[in-house]
């Protein structure tokens, strides 16, 4: 008899909430992790992420073989994937940890099912996030829909359970002995055999100078320099634990725990606002008749845009899969205001090529940059690509190294006039939400 612990966006051994309680349920615990062919079926053969996944999982193959045990990888769909544990192993629970995306919550439900048949129980925790569904709410117990009261009563409800770093929801999870039943060493499928090839893109270290986080308020909004902590895909895949981050910004930087607190929010206003994953947060704002100009789409894509700033973005994000946060906003603006294109469009282009895309958070900064979310920038806030290329990249050092060609022939005019695109963006949004009340 075992208890299996389902791997999930929680790829880790020390500080995992669903892992620790499965090793202290008193039973011997087996591994496992699914490449979910609902999910993976739909990306590129050298899908970055994918390969993040795989190294992560060698990774803890090698760690738990250190501690006489193994992680069991499968492929396919998930129930068929439990049916296969299930001739295998005679299990007592399965223990994983919270995902509140809308195909999770199915998939869970469906996993759920299929265990209940067998008098099996699916034990779920909180591991992604410091607060989730309800515990971050008004008095009245409604949700909160702007950042800022929602960050006070945040740090309110994470005090009242002990101070700062000593909160109680700070606390860590350490694993303990393995105790695998049979020692068998599970060998993992290829990635050829998952129909995947390695990646080429290079991955952010999890490894953090405390320097960069000091200083986070200072330097990060500029591109050119090395300010920011780029822990977004292990934060994205549970490489590291938002708990031990959470303690020690709260000790080193303010303005970076607020960036942790973000994630809190976007989190729990999927959660009690699901509509926002496909429609926008305000209603109304489905109204605006966004414009579908292909050629102008794929300069956006490709930064072809004549707006150095909004290039170098776009070229680092196809590069690497990462893009700086500032020229996010500043990309996002352009496609949503000056093109006046539909905010899910590039979405869905951020959701394809970002290492760290995760729904929540990559929904909440689109609906915000399009003015149609929660806590969002009003519409007639439109960012100018030239002024913050002045700001923020002022001597061209990013710009430079991802747009070589900028400043020569060979570097392409304005796709729009931003004098023109921003009148045009203004009456288009002030028509369509007049006609909306």
């Amino acid at each position: 008899m075992v208890n299996v612990f389902w791997f999930r966006r929680d790829l880790r051994l020390e500080d995992n909430a669903g892992l620790y309680h499965a090793l202290h349920a008193g039973l011997p615990v087996q591994c496992i992790f699914i490449f979910d062919k609902n999910i993976i079926a739909e990306l590129k053969e050298d899908d970055p992420r994918i390969s993040f996944i795989y190294e992560q999982l060698k990774s803890l193959q090698e760690q738990l073989k250190a501690k006489s045990s193994s992680i069991k990888v499968l492929y396919g769909n998930p129930q068929q994937a439990f049916k296969t544990v299930l001739k295998d192993y005679k299990v007592h629970g399965v223990y994983t940890n919270h995902d509140f995306e809308p195909y999770a919550k199915i998939r869970d439900d469906q996993v759920a099912r299929l265990l209940r048949k067998s008098d099996i129980q699916l034990h779920t925790f909180k591991d992604h996030v410091i607060f989730e569904k309800s515990e971050v709410v008004k008095s009245d117990g409604l949700p909160y829909t702007v950042f800022t009261p929602y960050k006070r009563k945040w740090l309110e409800v994470l005090n009242s359970n002990g101070e700062g770093s000593k909160s109680k929801y700070f606390r860590s999870f350490p694993s303990i002995k393995f105790n695998n039943y049979n020692k068998t060493k599970h060998r993992m499928p290829s990635l050829k055999k998952i129909g995947f090839v390695p990646t080429k893109i290079s991955f952010p270290s999890k490894t953090v100078s405390q320097n960069i986080i000091k200083s986070y308020d200072k330097n990060r909004d500029y591109p050119a320099l090395n300010g920011t902590s780029k822990l977004g895909i292990h934060f994205r895949f549970g490489t590291i634990s938002i708990r031990e981050k959470a303690r020690k910004a709260i000790l080193l930087n303010e303005t970076y725990l607020s960036e942790l607190i973000w994630r809190d929010f976007y989190a729990q206003i999927m959660y009690h606002f699901p509509h926002v994953v496909g429609s926008a947060f305000r209603a109304k704002y489905d109204k605006i008749p966004w414009r579908d100009n292909k050629k102008e789409f794929k300069a956006w894509c490709e930064g072809k845009t004549g707006y150095p700033l909004v290039d170098a973005g776009m070229r680092e994000l196809n590069a690497t899969g990462h893009m700086h946060n500032r020229v996010r906003m500043v990309t996002a603006s352009f496609l949503t205001k000056h093109l006046l294109m539909d905010w899910r469009k590039g979405e869905a282009y951020f959701a394809e090529k970002l290492l760290d895309f995760d729904l929540a958070s990559n929904n909440g900064g689109w609906q915000w940059a399009s003015g149609s979310g929660t806590d969002a920038a009003p519409y007639f806030r439109i960012f100018n690509p030239s002024s913050q290329l002045k700001k923020f990249d002022k001597d061209l050092i990013y710009v430079k190294q991802w747009v070589p060609e900028y400043g020569t022939e060979a570097y392409p005019e304005p796709i729009v006039d931003h004098k023109e695109a921003r009148e045009r963006c203004l009456a288009t949004y002030k028509a369509a939400l007049n006609d909306a009340l």
